[in-house]
């Protein structure tokens, strides 16, 4: 929901830059190098048929509209990032505008990955059987520290989510809507 001004609010802004990436994408998909690019690297090649537009669809207007897209996706992207770079978040003790919140997160959501791997691979030691004897593997991490490291980037990540989510709902871009 817009403001006064049909502004709009972070998540809108984000929501319309996706809708933006989809009519780029179709408009593109329109175009008749697009649909030579396709038969080329088709299996089946239909070497007889031709193709002619519809009397609906005119190309030129279609390369129009994609231009006007993509300039509008530049101009909403340009306003999303100096919104952005404009508020601030307050995440573990740290002041940090949203750019670097969003940094943090993705990088966050990677560590979340790895100490997953890695506790997973700290749970079991290997055993190798001798003769008469035994061999015991230790994993090359702890299992505690890893899950204690874990959970505590977990918590950093759902913090992280939840601050952002807030924000997206108060902070207003500086970007008109859509008619």
């Amino acid at each position: 929901m817009p403001d006064t001004e049909n502004r709009l609010y972070l998540y809108e802004a984000i929501e319309l830059r996706a809708e933006y990436d989809a009519r780029v994408k179709t408009l593109k998909a329109l175009l008749p190098e697009a649909r030579e690019n396709r038969a080329r690297f088709s299996l089946r090649r239909d070497d007889d048929a031709r193709y002619r537009p519809v009397p609906a669809f005119v190309v030129d207007d279609t390369r129009e509209e994609l231009g006007a897209v993509e300039v509008r996706k530049r101009k909403l992207n340009n306003a999303i990032q100096r919104a952005n770079l404009d508020r601030t978040v307050t995440i573990d003790g740290r002041t940090l505008d949203l750019a670097e919140a969003l940094e943090l997160r993705k990088s966050v959501n990677e560590r979340l990955g790895e100490l997953t791997t890695q506790l997973a691979a700290a749970a079991y030691e290997r055993v190798v059987y001798k003769e008469d004897r035994d061999i015991v593997e230790r994993p090359e991490v702890d299992y505690e520290r890893t899950g204690a490291a874990l959970e505590s980037a977990r918590r950093l990540f759902r913090e992280l989510n939840r601050a952002l989510r807030a924000v997206a709902h108060e902070v207003v871009v500086d970007f008109r809507d859509e008619p």
